[in-house]
């Protein structure tokens, strides 16, 4: 069974890999393959994995990667893409992050300044400028110190390949679906209860929407970080888990604690499914929504653009929790005074303009593997 896409003239295609639990290194036919043991500035490279080249079928615009992994002290992974065309390469790697799941060790950042004819790197996007690009491929460098007994292990990785955006023709909205009168139980939290709060990750709390989110999303499965995780944080505030989440989806490079890419790593740490995609329509959110899967999205907006969203922001992060009766999206905006003020009711059509146009429909999908992905669309972003 699978969904029908509205058609909005933009073609997507996500596609993962989930990878064995002691996985340390791997070959591009996805076998696994024993670490090289390669010496970097006098650090033991542990390996490598490979991806196959995904072939999606349509000239790609943009591809954002994101992974799960587990990173004992000391240790990190290195994240790289590139462009892929009928049977070869068509574009060279280009490094996407340098991730850990602690800040201990090395910075997690972003790569800035990486840019030539066929492509540039956008924080947590590859943007394809000049090359034929009808494919990706990934490769993840495990990393550990000599002295450390173990190295990273690669859960999962995969990426989202977007088209060029085209004419959108919009399309019909549905009489009703399984997912309108549905809201899901998501706790609230407000970022503005810490604003000012540790103004090293990011600025503080006003800025935090993003980990704001993640966290919601953990706390609904029942899968935040336990006390021992954030007993650092002193004093503790009115939700310490927050603060935690900023610090550790913190970007160096970014400069911030919104990188698509780190905040569903950083949600991986706590043995969810984590993956960042793009949906075409809310008539794809819907299908999640159905599943019992609420949804991070990312929209940017004009105050009063999108009537009880009163504010400007160039890029916003909030949860979808549900439906109204009538179709309407219900949010947990992050973005309020109090916790109490989180849940917001916004008109349908004016949300998923804000929402498509902003980010291309971006949206965090986690879960517990033991909770179904809906069937995906014929062209499957998920």
């Amino acid at each position: 069974m699978t969904i029908a896409a509205p058609p909005t003239g933009r073609d997507i295609a996500y596609r993962g890999f989930h990878l064995p639990a002691d996985t340390t290194a791997g070959n591009g036919d996805g076998l696994l393959a024993t670490g090289r043991g390669l010496a970097l500035d006098g650090v033991n490279q542990q390996g490598a994995w490979t991806s196959p080249p995904v072939r999606v079928g349509f000239p790609v615009s943009e591809v954002v990667p994101s992974w799960t992994a587990d990173t004992p002290a000391g240790c990190w992974i290195e994240v790289e893409l590139r462009g892929w065309h009928d049977d070869a390469p068509s574009t060279g790697w280009y490094r996407l992050a340098r991730w850990a799941a602690d800040d201990l060790a090395v910075e997690r950042t972003s790569v800035p300044g990486q840019r030539d004819g066929d492509a540039r790197v956008d924080t947590d996007t590859l943007v394809v400028t000049g090359a034929t690009v009808t494919g990706w491929q990934a490769r993840v460098t495990l990393c550990r110190p000599a002295e450390s007994p173990t190295g990273p292990v690669l859960r999962s990785v995969g990426a989202v390949a977007t088209g060029p955006t085209g004419t959108a023709q919009g399309y019909a909205q549905p009489a009703s679906s399984a997912a309108w009168g549905r809201v899901l139980d998501v706790p609230r939290y407000s970022q503005r209860l810490h604003a000012g709060q540790y103004p090293q990750w990011g600025g503080g709390g006003d800025s935090w929407c993003s980990p704001t989110c993640t966290s919601m999303v953990l706390a609904h499965w029942g899968a935040e970080p336990t006390p021992e995780h954030y007993a650092w944080v002193e004093p503790p505030g009115p939700r310490p888990v927050v603060v935690h989440a900023a610090r550790h989806c913190y970007d160096h490079a970014y400069a911030g604690a919104g990188n698509w890419s780190f905040n569903t790593a950083y949600a991986g740490r706590y043995g969810v499914d984590a993956f960042v995609t793009r949906l075409r329509s809310l008539v794809e959110a819907e299908a999640f929504v159905t599943a019992g899967i609420p949804l991070i999205v990312s929209a940017a907006f004009r105050a009063d653009e999108v009537p009880g969203l009163g504010y400007d922001t160039a890029g916003h992060l909030m949860v979808l929790v549900g439906f109204t009766v009538d179709g309407d999206p219900v949010l947990n905006d992050p973005y309020a005074p109090d916790d109490d003020a989180v849940r917001r009711t916004v008109p349908r059509q004016r949300f998923e303009a804000v929402w498509q146009r902003g980010s291309g429909g971006v949206a965090y999908v986690l879960r517990p593997s033991s909770v179904p992905l809906p069937p995906p669309p014929a062209q499957a972003n998920w």
